[in-house]
């Protein structure tokens, strides 16, 4: 049997910003990039979270006009995840999806100009046939390369969209400014004071001035702009 394209609300992930007890089921993000904890189904998005529609057969009506994009690239599918660092575009509007600092969800609004880039955390590489290497991204993507030496798991690229062009490099080293997308300081900003390898299965650790964190929860972006990750009620 295939999986369910609902789940019941009680059991979805707490980084979803939706009420838990006002029905019984919430639409599935089907399978893609992002995890589920890290996404949410564009027709949850458009309806519940930013208020665009009032049904999911309106945001069916808004997906065939060819009026929503994700990072670009035209979506017609009502439940394509819009997770962690995508942008989604209704029209002329265009929004980030980050973490707040509650483990949030929250899908805030930026400029067109801000809409044409993302940052994406390189979580490992591969060589593959014809001695090219092949990046993988956090949100799924592949990008290859000749130069293997030059990108390192952990470091981030500043991708233009939807061309996946590189315009950035963020190389992960002592100083460098990152966002945190988990643990106890989810949501916050802060410097790299010291990276801790672990030559054991322990994940490798990242030290910044007042605490630490496992390098997984660390997302380097530089001098790059992101939407505010504070908590609004």
């Amino acid at each position: 049997m295939g999986s369910s394209n609902h789940m019941k609300r009680l059991a979805m992930p707490r980084s979803w910003p939706l009420p838990r007890k006002t029905s019984i089921w919430v639409t599935k993000a089907a399978p893609g990039a992002h995890t589920l904890e890290l996404c949410m189904p564009v027709v949850v998005v458009i309806r519940d979270i930013l208020g665009y529609a009032k049904s999911t057969r309106e945001v069916r009506h808004i997906l065939h006009n060819n009026l929503v994009s994700i990072d670009g690239r035209i979506c017609k599918d009502s439940r394509r995840g819009v997770g962690f660092m995508d942008v989604l575009t209704l029209g002329e509007e265009n929004y980030r999806c980050i973490v707040d600092q509650k483990g949030i969800l929250r899908y805030r609004q930026i400029s067109k100009k801000e809409a044409e880039t993302k940052v994406c955390r390189i979580n490992g590489k591969t060589t593959i046939k014809g001695g090219k290497t092949q990046l993988h991204l956090h949100d799924g993507r592949n990008i290859l390369t000749d130069d293997a030496g030059e990108y390192n798991t952990g470091d981030s690229l500043v991708l233009a969209l939807p061309s996946q062009e590189i315009k950035e490099h963020i190389r992960f080293s002592d100083g460098i400014k990152c966002y945190l997308t988990g643990g106890a300081h989810v949501g916050e900003f802060a410097e790299v004071s010291e990276y801790i390898v672990k030559r054991s299965s322990m994940p490798n650790e990242v030290q910044f001035a007042n605490f630490g964190t496992v390098m997984s929860n660390v997302f380097a972006i530089g001098s790059q702009k992101l939407p505010s990750t504070e908590v609004v009620e």
